[in-house]
């Protein structure tokens, strides 16, 4: 259920650019974007669920930079792998900014994040110390983090990582997987941060207080709010992009991770990984607005295109559910191997990628049926995974120091 760590010994940018447009308008530019449905009432973890209903219009925003590539449609193609990379990593996770860069988070054994351009040659190493009063904290000294996850924002100015844990003077003790929001707090653990990574001159220029063990973190696709599930205090925080800080928290049960939005930047799903479903999220009300089963420990969630379908890794199953928001039911399933974890989507939506912990393979899924494409070996516990729209390949985290990328051909 919880993400194992390798021993420490082991091997490890504002002009935002945007389309916008109605559902009911002309199509523009040959894109159709779709907005999702609402869905009815629900309760799980002790929230008690709010009915939704679609809105009669919604506006779609996309990032420009996530076009698809050349040649036959994703589901149709298949995995070899054509680089291996190596050097003084520990990758939690890949990130790929789709204008060439792909940032791996290496969380406290290397406390970095490597960044890449789209060939696989390191492009700069970011160390994850940062001076907490010169970047507007408050009584903030010189800290370390320890990078997680990543996302970038839609004009890809920027990327915004979450830190497990802070190390330095007035931080706590390294945070836990297993914990609660009581434990953590006894154990002393402190509110950690979200760094702020300008990626033209690849240096962090902003640390924005969080909760408790940050794990996940996500952008909405118009560009105002980055959301975060901070895995120990239970909880999703909601950070306003102009403010650069934290708007609203939000509880959702134990250990959030996974996180999607639609396409409108109106919904959020949260993935609850010590519990069965998935929380709805309103953006616009700031509120928890229904619960969806999809099944125990679900870990990583991502939308397809048009905002209709959601797909969910199950940790302890090792399956992959397709979810329809259209009435928020599971429509489709498939085992994949021993610990699904990360996922990942090609732009053009038809073929998915996820990576089995302990199977150490990547799995290639048609996105349509959740058919099984292809199975591909990897080192050990591979747990990350981007796909990379400027060339279609796809990239692969292997916590035990490695960074695989397989071209998609």
């Amino acid at each position: 259920m919880t993400d194992p760590r390798p021993p420490r010994a082991g091997p490890p940018r504002q002009v935002r650019l945007a389309i916008t447009l109605s559902v009911t308008a002309l199509v523009i530019v040959g894109l159709v974007l779709l907005t999702t449905g609402g869905g009815g009432p629900n309760k799980a973890n002790g929230v008690d669920a709010v009915a939704t209903t679609a809105p009669t219009s919604t506006t779609t925003t996309t990032s420009p930079f996530h076009h698809v590539p050349a040649g036959p449609p994703a589901d149709q193609r298949q995995l070899t792998l054509i680089k291996t990379i190596g050097g003084p990593i520990s990758p939690k996770s890949v990130d790929a900014s789709d204008t060439g860069l792909v940032f791996a988070q290496n969380m406290m054994y290397r406390h970095s994040i490597t960044v890449y351009d789209s060939s696989g040659t390191l492009v700069k190493t970011i160390p994850d110390t940062v001076n907490l009063a010169s970047l507007g904290v408050a009584g903030g000294g010189t800290v370390q983090g320890a990078p997680v996850e990543a996302a970038f924002t839609p004009d890809a100015k920027y990327v915004y990582a979450s830190n497990y844990s802070m190390y330095g003077p007035g931080q706590g003790p390294e945070g836990s997987d297993t914990c609660t929001p009581s434990s953590a707090k006894a154990s002393g653990d402190t509110p950690s941060y979200v760094y702020r990574i300008d990626t033209t001159s690849l240096a962090i220029d902003q640390a924005i207080p969080v909760g408790l063990v940050p794990k996940y973190v996500a952008t909405t696709p118009d560009g105002r709010y980055v959301l975060v599930t901070n895995w120990c205090s239970w909880d999703l925080d909601v950070i306003d992009v102009a403010q650069a800080k934290v708007v609203s928290t939000l509880y959702m049960g134990a250990n959030p991770r996974g996180i999607a939005v639609t396409p409108d930047s109106a919904t959020a799903y949260v993935a609850v990984m010590g519990a069965s479903n998935l929380v709805k999220v309103n953006l616009t009300a700031m509120t928890v607005a229904g619960s969806i089963f999809v099944g125990r420990n679900p870990r990583h969630v991502v939308m397809d295109p048009a905002g209709r379908y959601l797909y969910v890794s199950l940790n302890s199953s090792g399956q992959v559910v397709k979810v329809d928001t259209h009435d928020d039911h599971v429509v489709a399933s498939v085992h994949t191997g021993q610990e699904a974890r990360s996922l990942a989507i090609s732009t053009d939506g038809t073929a998915l990628y996820v990576v089995n912990y302990q199977s150490n393979t990547v799995t290639k899924l048609r996105a349509s049926d959740l058919g099984v494409i292809q199975t591909v070996s990897t080192g050990t516990n591979p747990i990350g995974i981007t796909y990379d729209a400027t060339t279609g390949n796809v990239w692969v985290a292997v916590y035990t120091g490695e960074i695989l990328v397989f071209a998609d051909r």
